[in-house]
């Protein structure tokens, strides 16, 4: 078994492994936990109950993040004419191999791109008119995209993984965030889901602990910014 270095195992000895936080202490005992030489980013993690094995049950779409991912995300576009010049006016990257984050094309142009579906399906970069990267409004999916648009869609095994932020992010700004997605995963309930819906959710950052964060906090997260004092997370004695 691997063993992890001194700030790891200095992070996890800060909380309870098994206990189950709000999501304002979950992100003050995130950003208590010593710092990296790099900006960390923060992830959210779900445990669903649904059975993926049925379309009915399967979660795909899109979010915008009120405070972005912190993330530099490049931007290919797969487009014509005026709608080639709409999207470099947007602030498409122009590259010239597949290092990019977001495949965005027009209609008419799927053909096109579907030749490539070896190299971006794999990579999840397939445009998709469900996600908004395959429309005419070019221009418009660009600055979404670079503005920290998400897609979001269960794995095998029933798992949603979502990108919410910075470490730097202040506390506020990652609370919202959290907010967001969760709203997000509560609206996108499939009508075909049984039993309870979310039965984890794990905050963690690139190379911290996962924290435990109470699934059954699902209102007033951003109010609790106010109520819950400066320092008030739980830690072991």
């Amino acid at each position: 078994m691997a063993q992890h270095g001194k700030r790891y195992r200095g992070a996890r000895a800060i909380f309870e492994r098994e206990q189950v936080y709000s999501p304002v202490e979950a992100v003050r005992l995130l950003k208590s936990m010593d710092a990296t030489k790099f900006d960390e980013t923060v992830e959210l993690h779900f445990r669903l109950g649904l059975n993926v094995r049925h379309a009915d049950e399967q979660l795909r779409g899109t979010l915008m993040l009120p405070h972005g991912s912190g993330k530099d995300v490049r931007v290919a576009v797969f487009a014509e004419g005026d709608k080639a010049r709409e999207a470099e006016q947007a602030g498409a990257d122009v590259v010239g191999s597949a290092e990019f984050d977001v495949a965005i094309a027009t209609p008419d142009q799927m053909g096109n791109v579907g030749r490539l579906g070896r190299v971006l399906g794999p990579r999840g970069l397939m445009p998709n008119p469900k996600t908004g990267t395959v429309t005419m409004d070019v221009g418009k999916a660009v600055s979404e995209a670079k503005a920290g648009k998400l897609e979001y869609r269960t794995d095998r095994g029933a798992n949603v993984h979502v990108v919410i932020g910075k470490k730097s992010f202040d506390e506020r700004a990652l609370v919202e965030n959290y907010a967001a997605v969760l709203d997000e995963i509560l609206r996108a309930k499939p009508s075909a889901a049984k039993g309870r819906y979310i039965r984890q959710i794990t905050l963690t950052s690139t190379m911290g602990p996962g924290i435990h964060v109470d699934p059954a906090r699902t209102r007033g997260v951003v109010e609790e910014l106010d109520e819950q004092p400066q320092g008030a997370a739980t830690v072991p004695a």
